[in-house]
């Protein structure tokens, strides 16, 4: 069971939205926040990335690299952090498919990104994303993430020149982007200094636990059971989890289980007796219960409010 995998499904609750962006200096692009993660991949040129609520420093960016918003935040792109952002118009965008178009500046050098939002639960967001810094930068780098690197060639090879099967490639390049992204960051991470689930992720003893857990949540886990995953004793495994992951194992469990619901809930038409067993409940009374004091809705109730905003 792939771990990081099931946490990002658990929280998407839509494709994508996406925009090639194409600036000629001098240009700046002042961008609100949203709801959902934001990205940013330099196609070609060279720009400036910085936050607006902040007094951090501009980053630089290059052809190939990477920045990833959390949590949507507001921030500027620009040529130059001495050009006067603007907040696009708009009639500036047009519907270029496979992804819409903003085109802004001057007549100097020329930049070309892809820039677009992961629509996640910010309500009920996995325990990993909220460890994430609020912005990861991934630098192109010769021989490091070989898969993001193919995957951002291949992105740019086909908007820069779409052909057969391009509206079919594309959203599918823009969905698994955010997959490379994550775990480029994660490897990145040094093991002797990682921590919570940039470490958890890859220990010998917790991986294996949260694969099992994810694997098949309406199994009968016990705190002993999982720790015979993980190799360890009862006590050493519960503190190693707890540290790593910010949570006791069967909170966590909980947690996944009721996350696993709500996705049943919103993506498929199971009764909701099989939703309550497929998350490991004995009954649909002892299900709602839960359900609703995590959720504050009654399952059928979230059901059909997830359906009605979608």
């Amino acid at each position: 069971m792939d771990v990081l995998s099931e946490a990002l499904a658990s929280m998407r609750t839509g494709a994508p939205n996406s925009v090639r962006t194409d600036g000629r200096a001098p240009w700046a692009l002042r961008l609100p926040p949203t709801a959902g993660a934001g990205f940013h991949v330099v196609l070609h040129g060279t720009c400036w990335f910085y936050p607006t609520e902040d007094n951090t420093r501009p980053i630089a960016l290059g052809p190939g690299d990477v920045v990833f918003v959390r949590d949507g935040a507001g921030h500027i792109l620009a040529d130059h952090p001495d050009t006067t952002p603007e907040i696009p118009r708009p009639e500036q965008y047009t519907q270029r498919p496979p992804v819409g178009a903003l085109q802004l500046g001057g007549d100097g050098p020329a930049t070309s990104l892809l820039c677009g939002i992961y629509h996640l639960d910010g309500q009920r967001p996995h325990p990993l994303l909220g460890q994430l810094p609020e912005v990861i930068h991934l630098p192109a780098r010769h021989g490091r993430h070989p898969e993001l690197t193919a995957a951002i060639q291949l992105l740019g090879a086909e908007l820069d020149n779409p052909r057969i099967g391009s509206h079919g490639i594309v959203p599918t390049l823009i969905d698994s982007l955010l997959l490379y992204i994550l775990r480029a960051w994660i490897e990145d991470q040094p093991r002797s200094r990682a921590v919570g689930w940039a470490a958890a992720l890859r220990d010998p003893a917790v991986a294996p636990a949260l694969e099992a857990m994810h694997g098949d949540p309406a199994a009968p886990w016990t705190v002993q059971s999982l720790a015979d995953h993980a190799g360890l004793s009862r006590a050493a495994f519960a503190r190693k989890f707890n540290a790593m992951v910010g949570e006791p194992p069967l909170a966590y469990l909980t947690r996944w289980r009721l996350t696993t619901a709500a996705r049943l809930l919103r993506e498929d038409d199971l009764a909701i007796e099989k939703v309550a067993a497929r998350a490991g409940y004995s009954s649909e009374f002892a299900f709602g219960k839960a359900f609703k004091r995590e959720y504050g809705l009654a399952p059928g109730q979230y059901r059909r409010q997830a359906r009605a905003i979608a």
